[in-house]
């Protein structure tokens, strides 16, 4: 303890260490059930104000415990490794990374304020704003779930880049003049709720399975599995559904090298249009795909932003290779396609995204009307990923205007239109 009151004050410590719970809170009320636009709004901007005229050090605590508030879940998946002993290493290696990132913003406000004749408070809080600013395109290890301005998804207070801008420059003059008067340019970042129809589209089916990691890859237990998954949909037709979606890797399989499945699947099509995710091999290398049987026609669409370290390893390859072998007992990396994939299920257009690539901005370049995405949240149960999921993807519905279809696996399932969430 002594160690590091040496380097930080008790005060620097407690300072950031609430900056980073004020700038969690609303995943965590969220998730808890207790979300409310007021007090998103007051938290995320008390937040900013406190992180705004705070030292180097304390931007660094703030980083260190922000890392850990929104991202501790990702050492979660080692438990199905069985390298419980690395989880610790991992989250102290994601909190370091935050610390480093928000320590270099302050750092280089401070850097440019020095060189001016005459230092002023405006220049490094405007540094420091632009930063904040920039922050959700920095991307660790191709990791792009950090977004500040995710902090408002469900406040009175928009998320566009714009009204972030305002947002800033509100709190920037406020404390370069000392009046809190200056805020009121907050207003302009204002954002109405828009009310959106209380249930789901009644000709979708969008199914929830409840089946732990273990269990979907135990193959003994796939007989049992895919008869749930037929009844489900047996059921949708009995319901006259014209379309059923299915989570991510329902089918642990690679369905393309299994004929009987297949016919199964494309009798059901002439029913009811079936999107379900499944295994792809081309006889070189593994994919993360989503299957549509619709009338007598199948699509294969596969993912093309893989998770880091999950699917694929974003280090150098003589790296790569090395941690595959030594943490992933020698596994190939999935294999991703170059362009985001569009298609057609009864006279609609569809996106199609995979877990983890459905909070990329990638996904939404076009501006699709609608998505379907299909996820596995196994892996990260219990914890405050599928929150954290679902207000990314509220963020990106309201940016972009894309409906969003999600089935998920061991967490429940939704629709999201205009940034609202609607559950069956």
């Amino acid at each position: 303890m002594y160690k590091i009151s040496h380097y930080f004050s008790t005060l620097e410590i407690t300072r950031g260490f609430f900056i980073a719970l004020f700038s969690s809170a609303f995943i965590y009320l969220d998730h808890w059930g207790l979300s409310h636009p007021i007090l998103n709004t007051f938290l995320g901007l008390l937040s900013l104000y406190l992180l705004l005229q705070s030292s180097t050090k304390t931007w660094f605590i703030s980083g260190f415990f922000i890392g850990l508030f929104w991202f501790w879940w990702i050492a979660l998946s080692l438990i199905h490794y069985e390298m419980v002993w690395a989880a610790p290493i991992e989250i102290v290696i994601i909190m370091l990374s935050y610390g480093a990132i928000f320590t270099f913003i302050a750092w280089i406000s401070g850097k440019f304020s020095n060189l001016l004749p005459s230092p002023s408070l405006l220049l490094p809080l405007t540094l420091k704003a632009i930063g904040l600013l920039v922050l959700s395109y920095i991307h660790p290890f191709s990791f792009d779930w950090l977004k500040p301005e995710l902090m408002f998804v469900e406040s009175y207070l928009g998320i566009e880049k714009w009204q972030f801008a305002f947002i800033l420059m509100g709190m920037v003059l406020s404390i370069w003049k000392k009046q809190f008067l200056y805020l009121l340019l907050v207003v302009f970042a204002y954002q109405p709720t828009i009310h959106t129809p209380s249930t789901t589209n009644k000709d979708i089916a969008l199914i929830t399975t409840h089946t732990t990691v273990q269990d979907k890859w135990n193959k003994t237990l796939h007989l049992e599995q895919f008869k749930h998954i037929f009844k489900h949909i047996d059921q949708a037709i009995t319901d006259k559904k014209t379309l059923i979606i299915l989570p991510e890797s329902v089918f642990p399989i690679y369905i393309n090298r299994s004929q009987k499945l297949v016919d199964k699947l494309k009798k059901k099509a002439k029913q009811i249009s079936i999107v379900t995710g499944g295994l792809y091999w081309d006889g070189k290398t593994p994919r993360n795909s989503t299957y549509i049987f619709t009338n007598n026609t199948i699509t294969v669409a596969n993912k093309v932003v893989l998770v880091p370290f999950g699917e694929s390893n974003p280090l150098p390859d003589f790296l790569s290779d090395w941690v595959n072998e030594v943490f992933y007992d020698g596994a190939v990396d999935y294999k991703a396609d170059e362009d985001v994939i569009d298609y057609k299920i009864n006279g609609e257009i569809y996106r199609n995204a995979i877990c983890f690539e459905a909070t990329s901005e990638k996904l939404y370049e076009g501006i699709p009307k609608n998505m379907i995405v299909l996820s596995n949240n196994g892996w990260f149960i219990p914890s405050i990923e599928p929150t954290l999921q679902k207000l990314l993807l509220q963020y990106y519905s309201k940016k972009y205007g894309t409906t969003i279809y999600h089935s998920v696996n061991m967490s429940d399932s939704y629709m999201i239109q205009n940034g609202l969430v609607i559950k069956e």
